[in-house]
């Protein structure tokens, strides 16, 4: 097994870099815009990354920041930046299905608030990812797509339910991407591809236009090659947006606040969060929890026995939000509409048997269940009990420290099909990223090591409410001295 030792290497910023390449004129957007494009082009059929390439848009923007900086004018962070968002953030005039038959073919009319502010500073964007059919999955096999391979080895799965995200960026046919994470969907691909993937505080970034699946779990964020890539698009995120009821933002600038000294830190390490984990990812991780010791951090030991009940907390919540906010897609106003019906009524039901994937179909049901008369007592309104209880605990531990450190999933990318073997199984590699979504609170997975195999392995770190800062420099300060163990995929970095 390899792992990430202390080797002093710092991780350079690719979204600092690209900057400075293009202000200084060594390569103009719209070439460094064709090259990523001419990446996709190579690989795309292979790793299946992205299921909309959006050529026109992307040399559109491209062509506007050449001409902001043929004037000498200063690029705002995300400037000229090529990227990719999945397809569940709607785009207006571009397509947005989810990777469902339900919504293929649906165009909206108007832009994710995410997408709106990456648009106001020239992003440029590549094109829609793929991923898990309406977010619902952990492998990005469910898409009518097809699968996205992992590009460290196309035998494996690049994770779900954001997996073309992460494949985008690990393949560098994006320099970053956006997803969503509902139970673990932007942290678990990061893990599986050897990325660093951030779910930030419920409310800190605009839930706009991006389809729900579970309203009150859903956080939109990064998918990067560095910690400081991921807090640099946080930090433009992370405005307070009067569309979205449960908007916040943020207003401390975690960029800044990087290179705090972690000395004194005092990083929480719960017992449970390490039961049934493989001996390679414990390996990892107790060699980050010593590099953390040797870098000043204090470790403390907790307890935490609720969190077996989380899984039946989060899918019970999950699938009975799901059965709500799907219930709108009918097939009457858009989207998926079956050749022959007798009436109405049937024309739905063929609509929605037809147009739903079979998972998606499980969870809906599963939610209605919960959600009927005489079973809400018995599953909703527990778990909705059970979800304060473990919010309190999460509470009660951030009072004696600062960070949580655990790993981010207990298995590494498994091979393409096994999933859809043993769906149980699958469910239960959500384990450790789950709580924070229950909880609303601030995570990252970085890179750690690698098992057996040669797939990467994932340490996430958890933070308290608001903390997302604490977090980051947390993030941060272990990828500055630890070797940078992202750079061994296959495909090589675009010629620049």
């Amino acid at each position: 097994m390899q792992s990430g030792k202390a080797l002093g290497g710092e991780k350079l910023s690719k979204i600092k870099y690209l900057k400075n390449i293009m202000e200084t004129k060594e390569i103009s957007c719209v070439e460094l815009t064709k090259k990523y494009l001419n990446s996709i082009e190579k690989q795309n059929n292979i790793i299946n990354a992205y299921v909309n390439v959006t050529v026109e848009e992307a040399i559109k923007t491209a062509k506007k920041v050449d001409e902001k900086i043929a004037a000498g004018e200063k690029l705002m962070p995300l400037e000229g930046i090529p990227m990719s968002l999945k397809d569940n953030i709607s785009t207006k005039n571009i397509e947005t299905t989810c990777c469902s038959k339900m919504l293929q073919g649906y165009y909206p009319i108007y832009d994710a608030t995410v997408w709106k502010i990456l648009q106001d500073q020239n992003s440029v964007l590549l094109g829609k990812t793929n991923m898990d059919e309406f977010a619902m999955g952990s492998s990005c096999e469910s898409s009518i797509y097809g699968a996205t391979l992992n590009p460290h080895n196309t035998d494996y799965v690049a994770g779900g339910s954001s997996g073309g995200a992460a494949a985008s960026v690990k393949g560098n046919m994006a320099a970053f991407a956006l997803g969503s994470d509902t139970g673990g969907s932007i942290r678990q691909p990061a893990s599986f591809c050897g990325l660093v993937g951030f779910k930030p505080t419920y409310g800190t970034v605009s839930r706009y236009g991006v389809v729900a699946y579970a309203s009150s779990l859903d956080q939109v964020g990064p998918i990067t090659n560095s910690v400081e890539d991921a807090a640099i698009v946080y930090d433009c995120l992370s405005l307070f947006d009067p569309k979205d009821a449960t908007s916040i933002g943020s207003k401390i600038s975690t960029v800044d606040k990087l290179n705090s000294s972690i000395k004194g830190l005092k990083i929480g390490i719960v017992e449970q969060y390490f039961e049934g984990i493989s001996e390679d990812i414990k390996s990892s991780i107790d060699e980050a929890i010593k590099a953390y010791e040797d870098a000043g951090a204090q470790i403390i030991h907790f307890q935490m026995p609720k969190l077996h009940a989380v899984l039946p907390v989060y899918f019970i919540i999950s699938c009975a939000e799901a059965s709500s906010n799907l219930g709108r897609f009918d097939g009457i106003r858009y989207g998926y509409k079956t050749d022959s019906y007798k009436d109405i009524e049937e024309m739905i039901c063929k609509n929605r048997s037809e147009g739903f994937g079979k998972e998606v179909q499980r969870r809906m049901l599963l939610g209605t269940y919960v959600l009927s008369s005489g079973y809400y007592d018995a599953y909703y309104k527990k778990a909705q009990n059970l979800r304060y209880s473990i919010i309190q605990d999460f509470k009660k531990i951030f009072e004696s420290c600062d960070v949580i450190l655990t790993p981010s999933v207990p298995v590494t990318a498994f091979k393409k099909g096994e999933a859809l073997i043993d769906p149980i199984a699958t469910y239960m590699m959500d384990i450790c990223t789950v709580p924070v979504n229950i909880a609303g609170l601030p995570a990252i997975s970085v890179p750690c090591g690698f098992d057996r195999n040669k797939m990467p392995i994932g340490m996430q770190l958890i933070g308290n409410s608001f903390e997302d800062y604490k977090v980051l420099n947390a993030a941060y300060q272990y990828e500055k001295q630890t070797k940078n163990i992202g750079e061994t995929s296959s495909y090589p970095e675009v010629e620049i």
